[in-house]
């Protein structure tokens, strides 16, 4: 009887397991978007990012600790006698906090590390209404410039790796700790294509 039981069980957790795989892979972060656009001024890379905010971050969020977020862009040129070589590379950090004083979230947008010793350098400050207009912005990626058309090249088409992540590295000490293993904290989302240089209206 204990065996049947047994058996049952083990059944049952391997025809789960699977079906949960599945739905974590069709519900965790992806990049849903890419461009790369042509300007006088040199080239740029678009990009959308989907992935629900799980509740466990909203409640560190909630109590006033920013996140932090980190997008980077390569392009690279393919090359037939050698490894590709890369011709571009872009990162944008993003730093998202309440203020509880005016009950707005604010989104600074900087191309380098935001640190809290270092002050927020030369960045972007957004305000927002709610944690759902500014997560809207965290993950529309819009205008990366990757360089001058010279440097990327004119060919038909780009190699182009996106990636996109939280920065837990840039939590309070204890939050660090705290996060270790925990797949809430796991927002990761990478893409690599080939894309078309579209020339920008």
């Amino acid at each position: 009887m204990a065996a049947l039981l047994l058996a049952v069980v083990m059944v049952t957790l391997l025809g789960w397991l699977p079906l949960t795989a599945t739905a974590q892979g069709r519900n965790g972060p992806s990049v849903t978007q890419m461009r790369l656009e042509q300007a006088d001024d040199g080239v740029y890379l678009t990009a959308a990012v989907q992935f629900e905010l799980p509740s466990l971050v909203e409640e560190v969020l909630d109590k006033g600790i920013a996140i932090y977020f980190v997008a980077e862009a390569e392009v690279f040129q393919e090359r037939w006698y050698w490894t590709d070589r890369k011709v571009a590379q872009v990162t944008r950090h993003m730093r998202l906090a309440y203020q509880p004083l005016t009950r707005r979230w604010r989104l600074n947008v900087s191309p380098v590390p935001i640190t809290g010793t270092g002050g927020f350098g030369v960045s972007l400050n957004q305000n927002f209404d709610s944690l759902s207009d500014a997560m809207d912005a965290v993950k529309r990626v819009g205008r990366l410039r990757l360089g001058d058309l010279a440097d990327i090249g004119d060919e038909a088409q780009h190699q182009v790796v996106f990636r996109f992540r939280l920065d837990t590295s840039q939590l309070p000490r204890p939050f660090q700790i705290g996060v270790v293993g925990q797949a809430d904290w796991n927002i990761v989302a990478e893409r690599s294509a080939k894309l078309p240089l579209e020339k920008q209206r």
